[in-house]
């Protein structure tokens, strides 16, 4: 068989596997609205377990224990220490991420991502803002300042 035909059967098969998948891709955004909660597409856990407090604190994403959680505001937050959790418990709105836990970036856009709380995160004046990936977090970080503010003039209206 020659080359031409075998490249042909492999660009075939690749099309016929494009073609059955076509209808099965999901949208990009995780949800259209908030509805006014925080982003629990992850089991119910605000920042997919991850301690709010520890990027604070420790400068560095830590995963939260389950016996060591908090109801708030309709999710429930993991700490790694008791004293993380009082610290939480006392002032929620401070630790809590901004824009309900979804990415940053994607608010700025109008759109509600999901958030990768390990590599795309950044505490700027005080607020824990979250992003979908390190690549965004790389593009988002280049204007922080100008995408918090697109961010904050869509949130209204995606946190209905």
């Amino acid at each position: 068989m020659n080359l031409f035909v075998k490249s042909a059967r492999k660009i075939g098969f690749v099309a016929i596997a494009l073609a059955a998948t076509a209808g099965t891709v999901a949208p990009a955004y995780a949800v259209e609205q908030t509805g006014g909660k925080y982003n629990t597409l992850y089991a119910g856990l605000g920042i997919k377990g991850y301690d709010p407090v520890a990027y604070f604190t420790d400068g560095k994403p830590v995963e939260g224990k389950a016996d060591i959680s908090y109801d708030w505001s309709g999710v429930t937050w993991r700490f790694a220490s008791a004293e993380h959790r009082k610290a939480f418990e006392a002032e929620p709105a401070k630790y809590a991420p901004q824009y309900g836990g979804f990415c940053s970036w994607g608010v700025s856009q109008g759109k509600l991502f999901d958030v990768d709380p390990v590599h795309a995160w950044k505490v700027v004046d005080g607020k824990l803002y979250m992003n979908f990936n390190s690549d965004i977090e790389a593009k988002w970080e280049h204007d922080s300042a100008g995408f918090i503010s697109k961010a904050n003039g869509n949130w209204p209206a995606l946190n209905k």
